[in-house]
């Protein structure tokens, strides 16, 4: 067996348990996260057991469905409480980040100068399917898609939907979540519609260059002395 088969084979186990979890913690039958995600119930069970790996926009979608950080499949913690009203997404979504990940890699080769030859050497994937892989021909799955991001030097984040309904859920979890871990009496200072005046007054100040920032404190200086 070669490295990449011993990487990928690996990857896949640890997505099938990762995936388990976020289901059962979350209460969901298998035939619906699997019409989330547009596969057949057969195949998404093949994906909890281990032995095929799914694709960045099918982890993508069953996040979304199931109302859990994408990071999940990046972790090792587990889930103990369930969302109220999951979302649905639609498994055309799917399909269209496949093709803008396959896009993505193909640009990303491209700007390096390499060939599909040379990435095939250098990621240790065979050339032909990579070539199926950059057409659309063949979806990318993540242990896949995670060597060739690191062989191309583009960040795993950096593949995540950013503008679409999954990434607009996405970044919503992410803000609420950095609230959250913010200091108490930050949060309560924020949480104040009093204090709105002054979030704003910093704002406009985080937008000002350093030189106009310098100047503002020297006039704040000469009035106070």
């Amino acid at each position: 067996m070669t490295t990449y088969q011993q990487l990928t084979r690996v990857r896949t186990r640890k997505l099938g348990l990762l995936i388990l979890d976020a289901r059962t913690a979350r209460n969901k039958a298998v035939d619906m996260c699997a019409k989330a995600i547009g596969v057949s119930a057969e195949e998404y069970q093949r994906m909890e057991a281990g032995e095929v790996a799914p694709t960045l926009p099918q982890l993508e979608a069953l996040a979304f469905y199931l109302d859990i950080p994408l990071e999940h499949f990046w972790g090792t913690q587990t889930f103990s409480s369930a969302p109220e009203e999951p979302v649905e997404p639609s498994p055309q979504l799917v399909k269209i980040r496949q093709r803008i990940i396959a896009t993505r890699l193909r640009m990303a080769r491209s700007n390096l100068n390499f060939t599909t030859a040379e990435l095939a050497d250098k990621s240790s994937i065979p050339e032909e399917k990579i070539i199926r892989f950059e057409t659309g021909e063949e979806p990318i799955p993540l242990p896949d898609l995670e060597i060739l991001a690191n062989t191309l030097q583009i960040r795993n984040e950096d593949l995540f939907d950013q503008h679409g309904s999954i990434g607009n859920w996405r970044a919503e979890k992410l803000v609420v979540q950095q609230f959250l871990e913010m200091p108490q009496d930050i949060r309560e200072f924020l949480c104040k519609p009093v204090n709105l005046p002054y979030l704003q007054l910093a704002r406009r100040l985080s937008e000002l260059s350093a030189e106009k920032l310098r100047g503002i404190a020297e006039s704040l200086l000469e009035i106070t002395f």
